[in-house]
């Protein structure tokens, strides 16, 4: 029977959340099953059971880690002693350093969450709403500071800076592709001197 193939430092259980995330990516998760995950890894669907419980347990895990580590970002970034508008820099930063090297599992926790079980569901929407709130806090209190525009609408900025990070999937695919740190800066230029005051 074939065994998961590993490199040096990573577990059998980050092989298949690697693969999984690329498949849910790909297929969608509802469209994903065990034996196309295992067929990917070159392994007996059986097998995977003797690392995983379930589908769900792997979409929990995708999910979950990804906004952990947003969180967790985002709360240093809080802690930091940087000016309001140099804290989104470094948040808008962050984010898309984890769409060009990160994107399956970024990309999967962003569209495929509604299939969470039931019980985690409320969950992970909160820890959405809340990560968007610091936001809104972080951009506020730099307006009010009076080193943002303030005519700018606060919700509609993050909404736009969401979805500009989220629109890096095109890039993905794009033939001619700029170098990655190019477009990290021309993000940066348009995005974070467009709210400078």
């Amino acid at each position: 029977m074939a065994r998961i193939k590993t490199d040096k430092d990573v577990t059998k259980k980050e092989v298949i959340l690697n693969t999984a995330a690329g498949l849910f990516r790909q297929r969608g998760y509802k469209a994903s099953s065990m034996r196309d995950l295992a067929e990917k890894i070159g392994i007996e669907a059986a097998s995977l059971y003797n690392h995983i419980r379930s589908k769900s347990e792997l979409l929990y895990d995708i999910c979950f880690s990804m906004a952990a580590l947003y969180n967790e970002h985002l709360e240093s970034v809080e802690n930091s002693k940087s000016s309001s508008l140099k804290k989104i820099e470094e948040i808008l930063r962050f984010q898309i350093k984890q769409m060009i090297d990160n994107s399956d599992f970024v990309i999967v926790a962003d569209r495929e969450w509604v299939h969470l079980d039931e019980a985690y569901i409320t969950s992970y929407q909160n820890m959405k709403h809340n990560y968007r709130k610091r936001m809104n806090h972080i951009i506020t209190k730099g307006i009010q500071d009076g080193e943002i525009k303030s005519e700018i609408n606060v919700p509609s900025t993050i909404w736009l800076i969401l979805h500009a990070v989220n629109g890096i999937e095109s890039w993905h695919r794009s033939k001619t592709k700029i170098p990655p740190n190019e477009l990290e800066e021309n993000m940066i230029l348009i995005l974070i001197s467009g709210m400078k005051k």
